[in-house]
Order: C-alpha cells, then sequence, then structure tokens
C-alpha cells in the first residue's frame, strides 16, 4: 500500500469519529465576542493537539477569546503553518436551535464550513502523519484565533508574531464551493468620509444653512468612478448617514467606502485619487475630513505560492481528484504571510458553502479526499524544502 493510499485508509476509517467531533465543536455557541464560547472550543482544541504531542500556549484577549498556538517539533528543517479560527456569526442559542444534521450528500450546521470541519481537518491530517510516522519537519505550528469574523481585530500581533519566520501557512478555511484553493486574496482598506457644513431652520431660513448632505452626495459619483474593476479594484459606498432632524439643514454627512485590491499599489492610488476630489473647495462652504484605515493586506499570486498551488495539485491527483487556484475579493488571515513574504494557500478544507446562512454546510464525501491531500501536502513541502521526495 502506498503512503498516499495509507492516509486514505486511515482517515476513512476514521470519518466517523470526525463526524463525532464536528458535532461536538458545532454545539458550542462561538459568535461574535463569545468569549466564554471561543474558549471551550479552544480548550477541547487544546486537549487534542497535546495528545498528539503538541506544546500549547494560550495568549489571553480582554473582550474575545485566547489565540491559541501550538507547536510540534519534528526531524526536519522546514516551519510550516496551520491557521484558522474558532469564532463564528451566530448568535449565543443558535447551536441548541439549529443542531448539526445530514442530509443526503450535505452536513448542516452553525460554523461548520466557516469553520470548525477546517479545525479539525487540521488536527486529523496531522494524526494521518503519526500514523505513518512521518515527522519530517522542523516544526508544524497550528494556529486558532477567536476574532476573524470581526471588523475590529485583537489576535492580529500573534498572527504576524506566529507567520514570521514560517516557511509556509496553510489556512484551513473551506474550499471554494466548486472545490477551489485559494491563491489570491484582495487586501481591503475603510475610508472615511465626513462632511461638515452649517445648520438652519428647514422651514424659516434654509437659505442659512450649508447642506452635508448635498455637498456630500455631489461627489460620490465621480467618488465610484475610481473603481478600476478591470484591474481587480473595487470601491464600494458602503454606509452613509447625516442630518439629525427633518426640519434642519444638515450640518454633517458621513460616508464609508469599502476599497479593494489585488495590491498595495491599488489600494493608495485609489486612495490618492479619492482624496484629490475632496481636496477641490466647495463653492458653499463645506469642508471634507478623511480617516483611511488598511483592514488587511493584500494577497498576490506570487511564484512561491505557485508552487505550493503546484504541490497541492500534486496531492490531489494522487488521491485521484483535481483542484485549481482561485483568488477572490474576500479578506482573510491567509494574507498576514503575505504580508510577512511568507507564502500561503487556503482554502484547504472540505468542500463547502452558504456562510454565516441557516443553510451553511459541508459535502460529507468530500471530507477524507481533502483531509487527505493536506496531509500529502505537508509531506510534499517538506520534501520540497530539502530536495527530497515523498
Amino acid at each position: 500500500m502506498s503512503t498516499t493510499q495509507s492516509i486514505h485508509s486511515f482517515l476513512s476509517a476514521e470519518l466517523d469519529h470526525y463526524l463525532s467531533d464536528l458535532r461536538t465543536l458545532a454545539a458550542i455557541d462561538s459568535g461574535p465576542h463569545d468569549k466564554t464560547g471561543a474558549n471551550r472550543v479552544n480548550d477541547w482544541l487544546a486537549g487534542r493537539l497535546q495528545a498528539l504531542g503538541f506544546t500549547v500556549t494560550r495568549q489571553p484577549h480582554e473582550k474575545v477569546g485566547d489565540t491559541l498556538q501550538a507547536t510540534l517539533t519534528g526531524s526536519g528543517t522546514v516551519k510550516i503553518l496551520l491557521l484558522g479560527h474558532s469564532d463564528t456569526v451566530f448568535p449565543a442559542g443558535t447551536a441548541a436551535a439549529r443542531p448539526v444534521t445530514i442530509d443526503g450528500p450535505k452536513l448542516l450546521g452553525p460554523g461548520t464550513c466557516d469553520m470548525k470541519a477546517g479545525l479539525l481537518t487540521g488536527l486529523y491530517a496531522i494524526a494521518a502523519l503519526q500514523q505513518i510516522s512521518f515527522e519530517e519537519f522542523g516544526t508544524l505550528t497550528y494556529l486558532c484565533v477567536a476574532d476573524e469574523e470581526l471588523p475590529t481585530r485583537w489576535s492580529v500581533p500573534d498572527i504576524r508574531a506566529a507567520v514570521r519566520g514560517q516557511d509556509a501557512v496553510l489556512t484551513l478555511e473551506a474550499a471554494r464551493e466548486n472545490g477551489d484553493i485559494v491563491t489570491a486574496r484582495k487586501g481591503n482598506a475603510v475610508l472615511r468620509i465626513t462632511a461638515h457644513g452649517h445648520s438652519a431652520h428647514a422651514g424659516v431660513e434654509p437659505e442659512k444653512g450649508c447642506n452635508a448632505i448635498l455637498g456630500l452626495a455631489r461627489r460620490l459619483d465621480e467618488v465610484a468612478a475610481t473603481a478600476r474593476p478591470a484591474d481587480g479594484i473595487t470601491v464600494t459606498l458602503s454606509l452613509i448617514n447625516g442630518g439629525s432632524m427633518t426640519n434642519v439643514v444638515p450640518e454633517r454627512a458621513e460616508a464609508a467606502l469599502d476599497i479593494r485590491s489585488f495590491d498595495n499599489a491599488g489600494l493608495e492610488e485609489t486612495r490618492q485619487r479619492i482624496e484629490a476630489i475632496f481636496d477641490r473647495p466647495d463653492p458653499a462652504g463645506i469642508q471634507f475630513s478623511l480617516t483611511y484605515e488598511a483592514v488587511s493586506p493584500p494577497m498576490p499570486r506570487t511564484p512561491a505560492i505557485a508552487h505550493l498551488e503546484r504541490l497541492a495539485q500534486l496531492a490531489a491527483d494522487e488521491l485521484g481528484f483535481t483542484v485549481h487556484g482561485a483568488s477572490t475579493g474576500g479578506a482573510a488571515d491567509a494574507a498576514f504571510a503575505a504580508e510577512a513574504g511568507v507564502p500561503a494557500l487556503d482554502g484547504l478544507g472540505p468542500i463547502g458553502g452558504l456562510d454565516h446562512s441557516p443553510d451553511e454546510y459541508i459535502l460529507l464525501d468530500s471530507i477524507v479526499p481533502r483531509t487527505a491531500m493536506l496531509a500529502r501536502l505537508l509531506m510534499l513541502i517538506a520534501a520540497a524544502h530539502t530536495g527530497g521526495t515523498n
């Protein structure tokens, strides 16, 4: 029996245990800011990782669950990090209201696809490697954060510290619905615009006011035109508000823009174009102030990422299926590896979809092959690092 066959056979025999573990994790509410729930997931993961021989540390955070980091030392030199998150988008009570169910080819449940199945895929891939006594890596690091779904992050310094010095980062998020892995992601930034006008009575003397809403609105068509879809640059007006009462000329209006690009140059060029629009004096005297926040760095498809993609395709070929790399506009934590110059692949968990909805699912028949692919990918990365074969 070949190594690949041995891995697949082991994981096939463990599928019932995997599904039982997934029911356990999905039964834990770990939604936004649910520090207790996220730490219950961490407790469970820590026990399993320690049983696999990992040394586990935890970085506590005031408002969200801990960042869990576990490290296993092998006999080789390559350093690989597996990355995931314990939080979901679902509020407390969802797990009890919608427990895991199986509907034909699908397993449904809150947080199953995004991304508790992926967390298990990492654990079971490691267990499969131990079953065949593979330890030809320098270190395997398993990192799980608890705030990936939140707009305000506490774990980013933990991620940046953990990815530094790694040779590869493999993110355990689910595959695309067609089975693709992710080899490029857009970075995103938020630009907030505030218009400052002057209030007046809307019925008695509106001419004495300076309408901030109108002043802002007059420039938003120009803002939208800074998008360059052919170059992968999008600009989305995602929030707008202004005024206080219907009988008052509004003295203040605000808008927020989501800007995305596959590289930092695109983000910066778009920022400058929008700033130039609001640098022009307003004939009515409205003043504009802008604030820019970089949210997530881009993950461009580099030659090093293309190399990891080829290794993943080789692993899939051995298992009798194909995978393709895909680019996406969505941001994810793999981008922090790219920011540090470390190649990363994303979407290495089971195939699934409809994240963040009551119909979130994974495909049952994708669990074993995708987990086996991850195990073989770890072996192939180690072999490529030393110039050998596995």
